[in-house]
Parts: structure tokens; sequence; C-alpha cells
């Protein structure tokens, strides 16, 4: 009996960092042997403007920034 591969796309701004803790042990064997795929797919690519960009001040001020729901839905659109 043949099973179709589970396949998992992780949307991320550092796509170079997977499979990383994932191809090792037990999921590691298992994407080696073909159990399942990865794909890690560059949020940036949805970015806005010029620079591409990906975040914004969150709504109600504060420190930090927040990624921008146009940009992570377009993101999830395409994957």
């Amino acid at each position: 009996m043949t099973t179709k591969p589970w396949d998992a796309t992780i949307l991320t701004l550092y796509p170079e960092m997977f499979p990383g803790p994932l191809g090792i042990s037990l999921s590691g064997d298992a994407l080696a042997r073909g159990t399942w795929a990865l794909e890690a797919r560059q949020i940036r690519e949805h970015g806005i403007g010029r620079h591409r960009a990906v975040d914004d001040s969150p709504a109600g001020g504060g420190a930090g920034m927040v990624l921008r729901c146009d940009v992570l839905g377009a993101a999830i659109d395409a994957a």
C-alpha cells in the first residue's frame, strides 16, 4: 500500500533556516524517506513597495513591529 506524502508549507522571512530541527530525529528520517515534504516560502516576495516591506507599527502603538495582514494574506493565498 502506498500513501501520498504529507506536504507542509512554512511561510517565513528566513526560509534558509529550514528544515532545521525538522530535518533530524524521527521527522528528519520521515522527510528523507519521502513520507512528508517541506517547502519554505519567503514572505518578503509579497512585500509592499520598493523595499518589499512586510511589517508595520502596532495599531495601538507601543514597541515592536507586526506583520502586515495584507502581505501575510497574499503569501497565504499564493501558498
